[in-house]
This record gives C-alpha cells, sequence and structure tokens, in this order.
C-alpha cells in the first residue's frame, strides 16, 4: 500500500484555514492534511468588537473547523519546533502531551500576536483584544466598572471607573472604542443613580490621525462620527505609563481609569522566528509564489510571511484578513501545483478596500476605491463580513436585527475571577509608526486575557508519536 503524502499546516486563522479549506477541495483524498491549531474553531476577528460590546453571542464568530474542511485531521496542539531539515514539527496538545509528527509539505500561517510596546504597567493593567476569551472579559469588565461606579459614593471613584481608554486608532481600537462607548452609555442609562455621570472614552494614537489605512476623507469622517458621539480622540498621543489608578499620557495629563484597553497592533507570531529561516521584521521570508527559498517544501502566507507586492514592487503585503485569505488560498494551489495538478502561480492581489463599524449608524468604508459614510457604508460593512464569514450568516443577521428591536443584555458572565492571565511582555517591541492591527477588513493584568486565544500550557512530559 503506498503512503499518501503528507501536507501540515501551522494555524487555524485566516491564512491557514483558507488553504486547508481550499486544499482538501482540490486533493480529494489524495493527500494527508494535518492542521495544527491551539483551538477546535477558525475565529473571525473583525466581529470581535461586536462580541466585546453584546451584540453578538462569541459562538458566532467562531467557525468549527470540525465539518468545514472534509478529509482534514484536526491536531488540537501549539506547535513548538520544527525541524526543516528532518521535515519533522514538535508539538503539545491542550492536555500538555508532546506529539511529533513528519511532513512532507509545511505550510507556517501561525499569524500574529498582541504587539506589547516597553511602556511601565501595560503589562500588568491593559486589557489585550485579541481573542473570544479578551472579548468576553472586556464586556465583563465595562459592565463592572458601571455597575462599581453605581454603587460607590466617592465622586473621584465613579468618574475613574466611567473612564476607558483605548490605545490604538487603527482598525481594532477604533471599533472597540465606538461600539463600547455606546455600550458603555446604555448601561449607565440603565442605572438611576447615574444619570448625571458622564461616561469618558478617551481613544489615543500616536498617529497624526486614527486610521491612518483609510484615505484621509475617510479618516476625517471617523474622527468626526466619534468625536460628535463624545469620544475623545487623543492624536500624536501614546501611553507613558500605567498604573493601578490609572494612566499617564505622553502629553503629561494623568486619567485616572481602571480601564486601559491596548489595541496597538500587532507582531508576527514569535514561532517564526524560531524556524532558524531568513526573516523580514519578524515574518518569514518567501518568494512570489509564497515558497521559502532553499526550502520548496515550505508556503508561508498571512500575517507570518512577507510576500512581495507584486502591486507595489519594493514592497510587502500588508499583514490584514483580506491578504491572508487570498495567500491561503494560493498557497492550496501552488502546493497542489507542486504534485502535478494545475500550475504554480505567484500570488498577485489588490486591495478591494476596507471597512470601518462606527456602532450605531456610524461607518466609513471604501469597496473599490468609492468613499462611503454614514448608513450606506455601515450595509456595506455589514455585508461584507456576511459574505467574508464562511458560516453562520443567519445567525449573525438575526442578531443584528435584534440588536435594533430589543434592548441588549447588560449581566455579567461573572469571567473576573482576581488577576486574569496578562499580556504577554517576555519581549516587548519598539514602536515603529502610527499603531496598527490585521483586522483591516480586507482584521490583558490586573486585568487581561492572554494575546494567543487557546494556547495551551506547554507543562506534560508524556510523549506520543503521531507516526512510525
Amino acid at each position: 500500500m503506498v503512503q499518501r503524502q503528507r501536507v501540515v499546516v501551522i494555524g487555524g486563522g485566516f491564512a491557514g484555514f483558507t488553504a486547508v479549506r481550499t486544499l482538501s477541495r482540490i486533493a480529494k483524498g489524495a493527500v494527508e492534511i494535518v492542521l495544527i491549531n491551539p483551538t477546535d474553531y477558525f475565529l473571525y476577528l473583525p466581529l470581535l468588537p461586536e462580541v466585546a460590546s453584546g451584540i453578538l453571542d462569541p459562538r458566532k464568530v467562531a467557525v468549527p473547523l470540525a465539518g468545514n474542511q472534509p478529509g482534514v485531521r484536526h491536531l488540537l496542539a501549539t506547535v513548538d519546533t520544527v525541524d526543516v531539515e528532518a521535515r519533522r514539527v514538535k508539538c503539545t496538545d491542550a492536555e500538555g502531551n508532546h506529539r511529533e509528527l513528519s511532513y512532507d509539505r509545511l505550510v507556517v500561517a501561525v499569524g500574529s500576536v498582541n504587539k506589547l510596546l516597553p511602556v511601565p504597567g501595560v503589562a500588568e493593567y491593559a486589557h489585550g483584544f485579541r481573542s473570544i476569551a479578551e472579548a468576553l472579559y472586556l464586556r465583563d469588565h465595562l459592565i463592572r466598572q458601571v455597575e462599581l461606579a453605581d454603587a460607590s459614593d466617592d465622586p473621584q471613584e465613579r468618574r475613574a471607573r466611567c473612564t476607558f481608554v483605548v490605545v490604538g486608532a487603527g482598525y481594532t481600537g477604533t471599533e472597540v472604542a465606538a461600539q463600547g462607548q455606546l455600550f458603555t452609555r446604555d448601561i449607565r442609562k440603565r442605572r438611576p443613580g447615574l444619570r448625571n455621570q458622564q461616561v469618558r472614552w478617551i481613544l489615543a494614537d500616536v498617529a497624526p490621525r486614527i486610521l491612518p489605512e483609510l484615505d484621509e476623507r475617510l479618516s476625517q469622517i471617523a474622527h468626526r462620527t466619534l468625536s460628535e458621539r463624545g469620544v475623545e480622540i487623543r492624536t500624536g498621543t501614546s501611553v507613558a505609563e500605567a498604573t493601578a489608578e490609572g494612566v499617564e499620557l505622553s502629553d503629561g495629563e494623568f486619567v485616572a481609569t481602571r480601564s486601559l484597553i491596548w489595541c496597538v497592533g500587532v507582531r508576527p507570531d514569535p514561532m517564526v522566528e524560531s524556524l532558524g529561516l531568513p526573516t523580514e521584521k519578524g515574518r518569514l521570508l518567501v518568494d512570489e509564489c509564497l515558497r521559502v527559498p532553499g526550502h520548496p517544501e515550505i508556503f508561508a502566507c498571512g500575517d507570518a510571511a512577507a510576500v512581495p507586492d507584486l502591486t507595489r514592487p519594493g514592497e510587502y503585503t500588508a499583514m490584514t484578513a483580506q491578504h491572508a485569505s487570498r495567500q491561503g488560498k494560493r498557497a492550496a494551489r501552488n502546493i497542489a501545483a507542486s504534485y502535478g495538478h494545475g500550475e504554480l502561480q505567484p500570488y498577485k492581489h489588490h486591495d478591494l478596500g476596507f471597512v470601518v463599524d462606527l456602532g450605531g449608524t456610524g461607518g466609513a468604508a471604501n469597496p473599490l476605491g468609492v468613499p462611503l459614510s454614514g448608513m450606506l457604508a455601515k450595509a456595506v460593512t455589514r455585508g461584507y463580513h456576511l459574505l467574508a464569514i464562511p458560516r453562520n450568516r443567519a445567525r449573525i443577521a438575526g442578531s443584528w436585527f435584534l440588536d435594533l428591536m430589543v434592548p441588549r443584555q447588560t449581566v455579567q458572565l461573572n469571567l473576573i475571577r482576581g488577576q486574569a492571565v496578562p499580556l504577554p511582555h517576555a519581549t516587548p517591541e519598539h514602536p515603529h509608526g502610527p499603531a496598527g492591527d490585521s483586522q483591516k477588513t480586507n482584521a490583558p493584568r490586573k486585568a487581561g486575557v492572554a494575546s494567543k486565544a487557546g494556547a495551551s500550557s506547554k507543562a506534560g512530559n508524556s510523549s506520543k508519536a503521531d507516526d512510525s
């Protein structure tokens, strides 16, 4: 009996999920496909702000891996090391057991993690926003702060608990501030004792304007929409220090708050550097066909890969969900081509535009370069998300309809118990320009949750071999 070739895909985000799904359709069982991912679902990151603000149930933005990728074997694990020469992957499963398996083709699609800057106190007091756990934790935290403010007789404490600071005015930060401000305002309205208490939201970024990825006109529209709603926008400003009592901004102002929400962007998963292969700012260097030079059996895509941008010679494609999904599809087709099915082709994609949900009836979008704002942009944004997410479309649309018809539930899920898992802070990075993130829909201290959703502990000493 001839043993099938094995294709191992590391990471089940936009790139990995699409690569596996496409390859399974092409291969039809001709090769063994193994997907290694620490969670059993693909997370649609662009809709996380709506989870944090109570519009969507978290299960609606989590697409199960099982049933969506026929013929694919899913390994619930975190990769520890890859022996490039021996073509073997070592990983640790969800219960701490060590596994090892060989590969004939490897796809590196591990994505990105929270970017942590060397700011005192951030690792201890900031909330990350990169996973379902973080979104749910933030939702509970927002509700709790308003409730505690209502229970307090100290005016200073009430003001601090009703003040929220978001750092990073890219797509994620802007949407978190937009949705969060409406959510907390709604919670306050249900508390008679807080009717005269201002709910203050500050959106800060070192960039000269919010949403620097959008053209200036749309950025100004977003700025005006949020400002008119009461969000304080501080451009050219960052956090100098975070404490249990508040944050000191780079302009010298101290803001008393219990809520620092960290959305300054992402960096490639550190696992990429451990491969020992050439990288560019932490991203694995590949050619235009997504192959690693000198290792034609290794492909990389998404945030983990520095892919030459053929539409902008000399540059690499941006770390966006739009590029990640399309690169995953191209990587799958080029793997099939390496087995004689089709032809090897370069990756080339022009941005189709970006969409931003500003909460309520607000939005900003430039589909195919056409600038839109207001309700029309909102409709385009939601339409795009419904088309882009692989499953749960009817459930998401239903939740949006219900949000228009009935009040949101503003009860805690009792997720806050003492100190949560902190932001990773072993290797803080220095800023390199404006804050951004890979949510472009091209999308945690004494308060916080781990930046890699579902990242399993590497504890454990048992060993299992997946092949002989």
